[in-house]
C-alpha cells in the first residue's frame, strides 16, 4: 500500500461553505486487459483533495481471449470475479462508502463482454461502467491533471495498456485531442510473438504494426499543435512505470518513490529494447525489478512507446503514477460538485460533448432544446408521482432529447433507428457505454413502435432496470416531441396535474400566441399518448390554457 496526498491542479477557492463536511472514502476499480487495479481514497471535500489509503492489483489477463472467437475465457472471468470479491472486502475494511468500477479494452471488444459484466453484477452486486476508448483517455487526463502541474503548456499523455494505447494532447485547462488505438502490450504479444527470444522477422512485424496503428492518432494530435509549441511527453501505466523503475535501478541504483516526475530518454529506451529483444523470457525475468507477468509483455509495450516517441519527435518522457483509476475518482468528485474553478469545465463535459455531436449531425438545436425543456419539465412534475428516477436519469433524458433527431443526418426515413446508430458510435464524452446505450435507445423510441424485447437495441440494455428506464423516459420524450410538432415553439409552457384516484394526468398547455389553436400539437399528443398511458397506467388529458381560460 502507498500513502500520498493528491491535490487537484491548484489550491481551490470558495470552499468555506464545505468546512464542516466530513471526509469520504471512495474505492475505484479499473478492470483492464492485463490487470485489475483498485485504489481506495480518502476525499477531503473542504480542500478539495484526496489521499490514497490503499492500492491493490491482480494480473488477471482478461485480454487472453479465445483466439477464434474473441470471447473472454470462462476460467479467466471466474478469476476476475474472485479478484473483484476480494477487492470489495478490502474496500469494506477500509470503510469505503462506495465502489466505482470501469472496464476497458478487453471487455469492450469481447462479444461476451456485457454478459461478463452481468455476471459480475449478479455475483458481486458491483455495477461496472463499460467506457469507450475516448472516455478512457479523458479520465486518464483527469488522473494526470490531479497529480502533476501542467503549467498551462501543452502536454502529450501516453498510456500503454494491455489492449489499447491512449494518446491525449492537453494542457491544464482542457484536452484538445483524445484517442484510443487498439495496440497494447498484451494484444501485440499474443498476435506477433511466438519465438523466444523474438526472431528478427517477428520483431520487425511488431514495430511496423505498432507504427501503422498509431499513425492516425499521432497525425490528429500533431494537427492540433499550434506553431512553435513544444509539448512535454508524460507517460502512465504499468508498462511505462516498469520501464522507468528498471531504468532508475540501472542508472542510479535505486528506484525513486514516488516515481512521478522521473524521466528517461528515447535513446535509453532504444538501448533497452536492443538488449531485451535478444533475451529469452527467463532471462528477461532475471532483470531486477521485472515481474513474472510483466516480463512476458514488456518488449511489446516498450516497442509501442518507442514508435510513439519516434513519430511524435519527442526524445524524453516524464512518468506520472496517476492514471485511469485516479481519474475516475476526480470524475466522481466533479460529478458530486466537489471540484470547481479551474476544473469547472470538466463538469460540463457531457453537455458540451452532446451539443458538439448534435451540431456534427446537423440537428435543429432550437427544436431539440425545446423538446428537452418539455421532457425535463414532464420529468420533474411527475417525479414522485409517476416515477422515482433521479438526476442521473434526468441527465440521460436531456441527452436523448437533444439527439433524438440526429438520424436525419442519414435519412428522414426511419431516422429514429439511424439516431440510435449515430449516438452509439458518435464518441460522446463523459458517459459510460451503458449510459450511451440508454441515450441511444431513448432516441430510438421517440417515435413509431414502443420498446420490444425482440428489438436488438432494446436487448442490448444490460439490466431490467435499464429497460424500464428506457420504456418510461422514451414515453415521456414522445410527448415532448409532440409538444413542438411544428418546430416553431407554438407551446410556451406545460403544467401537469396528477389525480391519483382517477389515475389521470392533465397537461395544461400555454400557447406562445393567443391566436394559435395549436391544433397540430394537440393532434400529435393524441396520437402519441397511448404509449405513455400504457407505460404509466394513466389517462392523459391535454388542454390549452389561455391565461385563466381553457379550451
Amino acid at each position: 500500500m502507498a500513502n500520498s496526498v493528491v491535490k487537484t491542479q491548484e489550491s481551490f477557492e470558495n470552499f468555506t461553505s464545505r468546512v464542516s463536511e466530513p471526509d469520504r472514502i471512495l474505492a475505484a476499480i479499473d478492470i483492464g486487459t492485463n490487470s485489475i487495479h483498485m485504489v481506495v481514497a480518502r476525499i477531503q471535500p473542504t480542500i478539495p483533495a484526496f489521499t490514497i489509503v490503499g492500492r491493490e492489483k491482480d494480473t488477471v489477463r482478461l485480454g487472453d481471449r479465445e483466439r477464434q472467437t474473441g470471447y473472454l475465457k470462462p476460467q479467466i472471468m471466474a478469476r476476475a470475479i474472485a479478484t473483484l470479491k476480494r477487492f470489495q472486502e478490502i474496500a469494506k475494511c477500509l470503510n469505503a462508502e462506495q465502489i466505482i468500477a470501469v472496464a476497458t479494452s478487453a471487455v469492450r471488444e469481447a462479444p461476451n463482454g456485457r454478459e461478463f459484466l452481468q455476471q459480475v453484477a449478479a455475483e458481486t452486486g458491483l455495477v461496472v461502467d463499460l467506457i469507450s476508448g475516448q472516455e478512457e483517455a479523458r479520465r486518464i487526463y483527469l488522473g494526470v491533471l490531479s497529480g502533476m502541474e501542467l503549467d498551462d503548456r501543452p502536454h502529450i499523455i501516453i498510456d500503454i495498456g494491455g489492449g489499447s494505447t491512449e494518446l491525449v494532447l492537453a494542457d491544464s485547462r482542457e484536452a484538445r485531442t483524445l484517442s484510443s488505438t487498439k495496440v497494447g502490450a498484451v494484444r501485440l504479444t499474443s498476435e506477433f510473438v511466438t519465438t523466444d527470444p523474438i526472431s528478427n522477422l517477428e520483431f520487425l512485424y511488431l514495430q511496423a504494426f505498432a507504427r501503422g496503428q498509431l499513425e492516425r492518432a499521432v497525425e490528429d494530435l500533431q494537427a492540433h499543435l499550434q506553431p512553435g509549441e513544444k509539448p512535454r511527453l508524460i507517460g502512465t501505466s504499468g508498462t511505462i512505470e516498469t520501464l522507468a523503475a528498471i531504468h532508475a535501478r540501472e542508472k542510479q541504483g535505486i528506484v525513486p518513490s514516488p516515481l512521478t516526475g522521473y524521466q528517461f530518454s528515447l535513446k535509453d529506451l532504444r538501448e533497452s529494447i536492443d538488449r531485451w529483444r535478444k533475451l529469452t523470457y527467463a532471462e528477461r525475468l532475471a532483470i531486477p525489478g521485472m515481474s513474472d507477468r510483466r516480463s512476458e509483455i514488456i518488449l511489446a509495450g516498450a516497442v509501442i512507446l518507442q514508435e510513439a516517441m519516434t513519430m511524435l519527435k519527442l526524445d524524453s518522457l516524464t512518468v506520472c503514477e496517476r492514471s485511469l483509476r485516479e481519474g475516475a475518482i476526480v470524475d466522481w468528485m466533479l460529478t458530486h460538485g466537489l471540484i470547481e474553478n479551474r476544473l469547472r469545465y470538466q463538469s460540463s463535459v457531457k453537455e458540451r460533448s452532446t451539443i458538439k455531436i448534435a451540431q456534427k449531425y446537423g440537428v435543429n438545436l432550437e427544436h431539440s432544446q425545446r423538446v428537452a425543456k418539455f421532457a425535463l419539465s414532464l420529468f420533474e412534475q411527475t417525479k414522485g408521482k409517476l416515477h422515482n428516477w433521479s438526476d442521473s436519469e434526468r441527465e440521460l433524458l436531456w441527452a436523448g432529447a437533444i439527439l433524438h433527431n440526429s438520424g436525419h443526418y442519414i435519412s428522414h426515413s426511419s431516422h429514429h433507428k439511424h439516431s440510435y446508430y449515430l449516438i452509439r458510435n458518435g464518441e460522446l464524452l463523459g458517459y459510460t457505454e451503458n449510459e450511451l446505450e440508454i441515450i441511444a435507445n431513448l432516441a430510438r423510441y421517440h417515435r413509431k413502435s414502443p420498446p420490444k424485447k425482440k428489438h436488438y437495441s432494446y436487448q442490448s440494455l444490460v439490466s431490467p432496470r435499464d429497460r424500464q428506464l428506457v420504456s418510461q423516459l422514451s414515453a415521456m420524450l414522445r410527448l415532448a416531441v409532440a409538444l413542438d410538432r411544428r418546430q416553431i415553439g407554438a407551446i410556451e409552457q406545460v403544467d401537469c396535474q396528477y389525480y391519483p384516484h382517477a389515475r389521470e394526468l392533465h397537461l395544461w398547455l400555454q400557447p406562445a400566441s393567443l391566436d394559435d389553436d395549436c391544433g397540430l400539437e394537440l393532434w400529435s399528443l393524441d396520437e402519441k399518448k397511448a404509449v405513455f398511458e400504457a407505460e404509466y397506467e394513466v389517462k392523459l388529458v391535454a388542454t390549452l390554457k389561455f391565461g385563466a381560460c381553457t379550451t
